[in-house]
């Protein structure tokens, strides 16, 4: 019997979508719920139904699944930002492995192993960066706080759990500013009115902060006034920025920044590396995360004096700066020409004098040094969430580096670019993933790529002393004899794995990783034994 529109359906959560929505099934029907957790039994109101799927809202809990707990925060539910605050941290990250174990699997079509993923160092208020729409109160006040779940409905939010409570604090003084000066509050609809947001940025390793008003305007009223009564309430402001956006638009700042006090960047460090940063600069919101993440990315490229690493998407250069010290040459790419000021100013902070930095499209910057010779042994790949473009791929195919390192905030998109990669020679070696973001359904992930000798032939060998040509056969022909036999994929990695295990010399492993820097999973036992057979197959074992 086919749904309608406001029944009320019993239903069990079995899992969670990549959206943060839990999946049950009612009648052969697939039904998404929001704030669910895996194990729970609920009564649900359907809201929509489609052709194939329906969404639904809790109306009760009849049985709380083993991940559920109760909410720490007030908005939770109505707030655009977080949709796991009803899960422990533990289930969170179960289902944010899951979202990137699936991703690879249903559109990346790779049967690869994936290591458990590394939990932030902090889960509450570790981010560096609020941003806080403005708007007016019932009694004409200035307050601070954030959208509504799909909307532009302001809902107003005195202490976030994601921010810092200094920050937090910060907001409300200067709200408090706002309205002793009558500053007015920017109106969306009429496009009248002049403070739009208030933007926050904090160096985790000094304690200092960066406090930006975006205007529908270039100047503040009463601004010296302001910054000296801010300063004064919280001595840790080290600079105030008025960011001028005058556009009728949902994009939060614009491109011009005037200093209103203090120097206008805020110093931090970023895995040994010294960053400035103004409102316009990107930087990740996770501080110690990112310390975490660009760790597990330096240990996947594993840099060496005569290497040429390739950073693209680069940002202010911290990734790539962060593996300068190991590298011959370091050379960046990213199309902000700010963030590319701010990578060159950091590097000559830190004294390395072998890296450039260019300001360019990843694809076309990418499709010139390839045209110009260049042939980096390393290529780190952090694109945005949309992922990269083919002519990126292509670009980096052609320069043929032996080792491609992606940082991905996308599973989804990161899944579609592997998939092309391991079409056209490469091998995903290794996948790890990383909270960067807790309470939230994203998940970054770092993937190490290792160049096939030739994944569609064999390696011919002539033996010295014999003279006799043998055939060493390449992961591909492995892959291909086990998938042929016994009807399941493995990896290379375990291929790399049993070929250790029965003590065959590594150059008979070119597409292995030497030494693993985390724990992971080890190779099944029935793929053990089809491995092994494929070895004695092709000659590489005796039988």
């Amino acid at each position: 019997m086919p749904l309608v529109k406001n029944q009320i359906i019993p239903l069990t959560i079995d899992a969670l979508s990549s959206d943060g929505n839990g999946v049950g099934r009612f009648e052969d029907q697939a039904v998404f719920v929001p704030f669910a957790a895996v194990g729970d039994v609920l009564s649900v109101k359907v809201v929509k139904i489609c052709k194939s799927y329906a969404f639904g809202i809790v109306e009760s809990v009849l049985t709380p699944g083993a991940g559920r707990i109760p909410a720490d925060c007030p908005i939770f539910g109505r707030c655009g930002g977080c949709c796991f605050r009803h899960l422990s941290y533990e289930a969170e990250l179960a289902a944010k492995q899951g979202f990137v174990a699936d991703a690879l699997r249903r559109i990346g079509g790779l049967d690869v192993p994936v290591r458990d993923i590394l939990p932030s160092p902090q889960t509450q208020r570790y981010r560096n960066k609020v941003q806080y729409p403005l708007f007016l109160a019932g009694d004409g006040s200035v307050q601070a706080g954030f959208y509504a779940s799909r909307s532009h409905r302001p809902l107003p939010c005195g202490d976030c759990l994601l921010q810092p409570g200094p920050l937090n604090r910060i907001a409300a003084t200067l709200c408090t500013l706002l309205t002793q000066y009558h500053i007015s509050v920017y109106d969306e609809q009429a496009h009248r009115g002049l403070a739009r947001h208030i933007y926050l940025r904090h160096a985790v390793t000094n304690g200092s902060v960066l406090v930006c008003l975006v205007c529908n305007g270039r100047s503040l009223p009463h601004a010296q006034d302001i910054c000296a009564a801010l300063v004064k309430a919280h001595p840790e402001v080290e600079s105030v920025v008025l960011n001028v956006n005058t556009h009728k638009t949902n994009v939060i700042t614009g491109k011009e920044c005037i200093t209103l006090y203090g120097p206008g960047v805020l110093h931090d460090t970023m895995r040994g590396v010294p960053v400035a940063l103004g409102p316009l600069s990107f930087y990740q919101v996770n501080t110690e995360g990112a310390n975490r993440l660009y760790g597990v990315a330096a240990d996947f490229a594993a840099p060496g004096p005569k290497d040429t690493l390739l950073d693209l998407y680069c940002g202010a250069g911290t990734i790539g700066l962060s593996m300068a010290e190991h590298c011959g040459r370091l050379i960046g790419v990213e199309i902000v020409p700010e963030a590319v000021e701010s990578a060159r100013r950091n590097a000559a902070a830190m004294g390395v004098e072998h890296a450039e930095f260019f300001c360019a499209d990843a694809g076309t910057a990418a499709q010139k040094l390839a045209a110009d010779g260049l042939l980096p042994n390393i290529v780190v790949l952090d694109p945005p969430r949309k992922g990269c473009d083919e002519p990126t791929l292509k670009a980096v195919l052609a320069m043929a580096p032996q080792r491609i390192v992606m940082v991905s905030c996308n599973p989804a998109t990161a899944a579609r670019d592997l998939k092309y990669l391991s079409q056209h020679g490469y091998a995903v070696q290794a996948v790890q993933p990383v909270d960067m973001f807790p309470r939230t359904k994203h998940v970054e992930t770092v993937v190490l790529l290792s160049r096939e000798t030739n994944p569609l032939t064999v390696e011919v060998r002539m033996e010295v002393e014999t003279g006799e040509v043998k055939e060493h056969p390449t992961y591909k022909r492995i892959q291909e004899y086990v998938q042929e036999k016994y009807g399941f994929k493995v990896h290379t990695a375990y291929i790399a794995e049993v070929k250790r295990m029965v003590g065959l010399d590594m150059h008979k492993a070119p597409n292995a990783v030497e030494q693993r820097k985390h724990e992971y999973h080890p190779c099944p036992p029935e793929k053990v034994e089809a491995i092994k057979d494929a070895l004695r197959h092709f000659g590489l074992i005796a039988e």
